[in-house]
């Protein structure tokens, strides 16, 4: 079970998590807001554990497990960031080449949390690749709030260039069966979005999760297949779901979505008390069905 329903929390403290976490409110004003959901029985520190990352418990993969071969590998990004770095984890003794998946992390960086969900794919047999979209500030920080900040310095534009290179680069990987998916999570289901319209003969399929669509002016090229996952209170994502739907209907699209009820954005990232185990496990369950459909 959820954490966060065990103890009881108010629903205003994770709306106000997504708000502090995409940057609408600073943290003084996000602590102060939390601030006055204490008393009965809940505690500041009892609100910020369940909404603060704690990437221990994220870790379901180990990093030295023995089936896996985890690196650090760079890759030219001519328009972004001139060069990326990504984490880059296979089968291991792979023989041969496999069906390739890249991972796109949150607005902070590439934390333990995405990396493991790299690992994960490279247990069920996908050469799985996860960039860094602050690698030209000299990666991930270690924490998220310096990795916010770091991206949102960054020039948006550069950033998508690194993820199309990224996923060029993992498409024509000498490890790569030609077989290309891509999952996201939040800013990374919004570049999952992005990359399944900017590069349509590329991606193979592409997962969303509680990801915007891609910008009006090429949303339409989008060719598919698509598995899109929301939440069903984040309002913030779900409130573009209706037009994007209607454009995917429109197109033909082969896609499929669904709605997990009950959870929050970000129900996926069990770090954090909007973690949902059974919505986490059934929507992941998904998505490897998805991909074992089309890009075997």
């Amino acid at each position: 079970m959820n954490d966060s329903k065990q103890i009881k929390i108010p629903q205003e403290a994770f709306d106000w998590y997504d708000e502090y976490a995409h940057g609408d409110i600073d943290r003084r004003t996000f602590m102060a807001r939390l601030a006055k959901l204490t008393g009965a029985g809940i505690s500041m520190s009892l609100l910020t554990t369940a909404l603060i990352p704690n990437y221990a418990l994220a870790e379901q993969v180990s990093f030295n497990d023995a089936d896996i071969n985890a690196s650090f590998v760079n890759f030219e990004s001519p328009d972004g960031h001139l060069e990326g770095r990504g984490y880059l984890v296979k089968p291991s003794g792979l023989t041969g080449k496999a069906p390739v998946v890249l991972v796109v992390h949150e607005n902070r960086g590439l934390n333990p949390y995405i990396k493991d969900v790299a690992r994960r794919l490279a247990k069920k047999g996908y050469v799985a690749f996860a960039p860094d979209a602050l690698h030209s500030l000299g990666g991930y920080p270690g924490n998220d709030d310096e990795g916010k900040a770091m991206q949102k310095s960054l020039d948006r534009g550069k950033i998508e260039q690194d993820f199309i290179a990224a996923a060029k680069f993992l498409k024509s990987h000498e490890l790569s069966s030609g077989k290309l998916g891509v999952v996201g999570f939040c800013f990374g289901g919004y570049i999952s979005n992005m990359l399944a319209a900017t590069l349509p003969d590329t991606v193979n399929a592409a997962v969303p999760f509680y990801g915007t669509p891609a910008k009006d002016e090429i949303v339409g090229n989008i060719k598919g297949p698509l598995m899109l996952q929301f939440a069903e209170l984040d309002k913030r994502v779900n409130k573009s779901w209706p037009a994007y739907e209607a454009l995917l209907k429109k197109l033909n699209i082969n896609y499929r979505a669904y709605v997990y009820p009950g959870v929050n954005h970000g129900f996926h990232n069990d770090s954090t008390g909007r973690y949902d185990k059974e919505a986490a496990e059934l929507a992941w369950s998904r998505t490897l069905k998805f991909f074992g459909d089309y890009l075997a």
